[in-house]
């Protein structure tokens, strides 16, 4: 597919490259903007027990300090996509930075239950202004292909691996600090994102002719918050629950009527446009469906070596660094050396299924399974796959817009991933209790073993669903996209030149 050069542009050119330089220092201070993001999703996961503790809050709590963060994030993404075009990107971001910085802070400093979670909504609404700023930053600033096919090989491996870090953190600074760190610890990013940011990145003019959809943003925001909202239930309801479908309905709905408005308004808050593209299209999918098999081995191999093979938050940590260093690999290697070559076509599909076949080897894992043996291999393979196709996906899913849709854009992109790990996390939580519940009908409850093996039941169940959600995404994707290699010229979006 030839894609065609776009170059329209809402403001005044941007001034000059005088140090083309500075380009690579953008990326870096995205790079750290980005991690601070996506880690957080993680981050907290292992640091619950010693906040439950610590707060004396309930089990049934503890998915709302998790759930609020995804809430707020979700459903405010597309706003926050909008933001940064309507009032420019730089701006947008810093406040993004800061007001995540702030947030943090009232949670790692929070005296109760309520403070935390008002807390990590807080960091979802702020998260939902950063990040969308911060990939549209990444697609303007890196026109050159080479030069983006790089930066981008490096965000794919920060927005894959973001989660296996945020494990590694969390179970250092819970073990060896205490779990308000994983808090704390983001002002050290936002201090490094907001001085470079301040530093590097261009002011752009407003436009003050461009108005924002009301209407399409409550529309979509509330759309999105049911959709979530109702994937959360299922962790402490059922599906027949009106708590969990009730919500997924009326979020369906909305989502449906804010499409159909999308057509009809003046100034659009997601012009349809954007999703019209097919290899965009595809990627969007893509970065759904990996978001959502994504958390079988992230969540469910954290359960199995803490509690099967009995790892300290440390250790489970640093049982994931093999498949970031293969996640990144694999990202580089896609980006760089085989969009430019093949296309998309081979690449997403082949990642998509080499990422199955790691999880679908996961389910052999037993209660005396050793790590060098048996869980390295299929992680390093899972981390190849998912790194070979998240790199080329959040590539293309924005290459080719204008500049004044570079954040909208930026922001679907977001909101898949997010939408999809909170689908994965629902879905793959209720099947992997329900298997856990069939294994131990007919035995007794109260025994260790059984209940091991249960557990055991439950991972390899989800296990099996992130490989099924990861063969489907890779027949989807093997048809939708276009065969050869799109046309990406230096300018298909108006560079911001440092």
């Amino acid at each position: 597919m030839t894609q065609t050069v776009l170059t329209k542009e809402t403001g005044p050119p941007e001034a000059p490259a005088e140090r083309p330089s500075h380009r690579w220092w953008i990326l870096a201070v995205i790079g750290v903007a980005q991690l601070m993001v996506v880690l957080d999703a993680t981050i907290v996961n292992i640091a619950l027990p010693s906040a439950m503790q610590d707060l004396d809050f309930s089990t049934s709590g503890r998915q709302w300090i998790v759930t609020a963060y995804a809430l707020a994030f979700g459903s405010l993404l597309l706003l926050g996509g909008r933001i940064a075009d309507l009032f420019g990107r730089k701006i947008t971001f810093l406040v993004g930075t800061v007001g995540f910085a702030v947030a943090s802070a009232i949670g790692g400093a929070a005296p109760n239950f309520e403070v935390l979670v008002s807390a990590r909504a807080l960091q979802g609404v702020f998260g939902a202004l950063l990040a969308p700023a911060a990939l549209s930053l990444l697609s303007t600033t890196f026109t050159d292909t080479r030069e983006r096919a790089r930066a981008f090989s490096v965000y794919g491996a920060i927005a894959g691996a973001g989660g296996a870090i945020g494990l590694l953190l969390g179970g250092f600074l819970t073990e060896h600090l205490n779990w308000r760190w994983t808090l704390y610890v983001n002002l050290v990013f936002a201090v490094v994102a907001f001085i470079g940011g301040s530093a590097l990145l261009a002011r752009t003019q407003r436009d003050r002719s461009i108005r924002l959809d009301v209407p399409g943003t409550v529309l979509v925001s509330a759309g999105l918050f049911g959709v979530v909202y109702g994937f959360a239930n299922v962790e402490s309801h059922d599906w027949g629950h009106p708590a969990s479908w009730g919500f997924l309905v009326a979020g369906v709905v909305l989502l449906a009527v804010f499409t159909w408005w999308q057509t009809r308004a003046d100034q659009p808050l997601l012009p349809l446009r954007i999703l019209l593209d097919r290899n965009r299209a595809a990627s969007f999918i893509a970065v759904l469906i990996s978001g959502a098999g994504m958390f079988g081995v992230f969540l469910f191999l954290t359960f199995y070596l803490q509690s099967s093979l009995h790892y300290t938050p440390v250790e489970t940590g640093l049982a994931f660094l093999p498949m970031i260093a293969a996640l990144t690999v694999a990202a580089t290697s896609s980006a760089t050396a085989l969009l430019p070559r093949v296309g998309p076509k081979p690449i997403v599909p082949l990642g998509m299924l080499v990422a199955a076949a790691g999880m679908a080897w996961l389910t052999s894992l037993e209660l005396d399974s050793s790590y060098a043996a048996n869980v390295l291999p299929p992680l390093i393979v899972t981390g190849l796959g998912i790194g070979l196709m998240m790199a080329a996906a959040m590539n293309l899913a924005i290459s080719g817009v204008t500049t004044e849709d570079a954040g909208v854009a930026s922001a679907t992109v977001n909101t898949m991933q997010q939408i999809g790990g909170s689908i994965g996390t629902a879905v793959l939580s209720s099947l992997a209790a329900g298997a856990a519940t069939s294994y131990i009908e007919g035995k007794d409850p109260t025994d260790p073993l059984v209940q091991a093996q249960a557990g055991l039941e439950s991972y390899a169940t989800a296990y099996w669903w992130s490989a099924a959600f990861f063969a489907v995404g890779a027949v989807v994707c093997f048809f939708l996209y276009r065969r050869g290699v799109p046309e990406q010229a230096a300018g298909d979006a108006p560079a911001v030149h440092m």
